[in-house]
């Protein structure tokens, strides 16, 4: 497999008043393309903190991040935005779509805003209109959709770009439990059919459940890693998620 981004000995810290916090400490991570990471911890683990540094929406204290061959965690403002912009996809709990655009306008919107032609990426746009279930919705806008079909807009806003990493925020936080499900499948879908590599924060063992590899985070600090077999039962992968998750819970006792 080819590993796309390298994250290594990352440090990340806060002055508040006399005061250091030291949200992450030492965090190393490898993301290989078409891999689905969930990072799960409990609250002030450190697991926004880092995704922030993943995709570029802030620098670490210390350590690096290499995004294919080059090393982003130190670049200029302006160089790291462009990094950003073509080759990180975003999917928020909010979704943070424009109201007044349609779903099509919103998912092209990445594309406009990079200064490409909507019109060679049509194609792809139909394709990925498509896999999300979305063609009879591309001229409705988002307050004429569902919470559901919200949240597919933003899948497929951070699929058109063909971004080599997909972040998600907790993506199923705002949906119920089916639609969270159909959400999941598609972001699954996302990294093995579009080979588009996707870390995921969630609190949900159900969400992580689908992930290829989970990523545990406690006071800053990689503590667990775990590979899940894609050919076991999803009750099985979740009843794995909540027995390290417990484990974790009692060593922190």
């Amino acid at each position: 497999m080819e590993t796309i981004l390298k994250a290594r000995d990352l440090t990340k810290e806060y002055i508040t008043g006399r005061h250091t916090v030291k949200a992450l400490n030492g965090v190393s991570l490898n993301l290989e393309r078409g891999e689905f990471i969930a990072i799960m911890g409990p609250s002030g683990s450190g697991k926004s903190t880092l995704q922030h540094l993943l995709g570029g929406l802030d620098r670490p204290t210390a350590g690096q991040i290499s995004l294919g061959n080059q090393e982003i965690s130190r670049l200029p403002d302006t160089a790291a935005t462009l990094i950003r912009r073509r080759n990180v996809g975003f999917v928020f709990q909010f979704f943070n779509l424009i109201p007044t655009l349609t779903a099509e306008e919103n998912i092209l919107l990445p594309i406009l805003i990079d200064g490409k032609k909507a019109k060679a990426y049509q194609e792809r746009l139909d394709r990925i209109l498509q896999r999300v279930g979305l063609t009879d919705r591309r001229q409705h806008r988002p307050d004429q959709l569902s919470g559901g079909e919200q949240q597919r807009v933003a899948l497929a806003r951070a699929l058109i770009t063909e971004s080599a990493i997909i972040l998600a925020d907790e993506p199923t936080g705002n949906l119920d439990t089916k639609t969270g499900s159909t959400i999941m499948e598609l972001l699954q879908a996302a990294a093995h059919e579009f080979q588009q590599a996707i870390v995921m924060v969630t609190h949900d063992p159900r969400a992580a459940s689908y992930a290829d590899r989970v990523v545990f985070l406690r006071d800053g600090q990689v503590v667990e890693e775990s590979i899940l077999a894609q050919d076991t039962g999803q009750a099985q992968r979740v009843k794995d998620i909540l027995s390290i998750l417990e484990k974790l819970e009692v060593a922190s006792c």
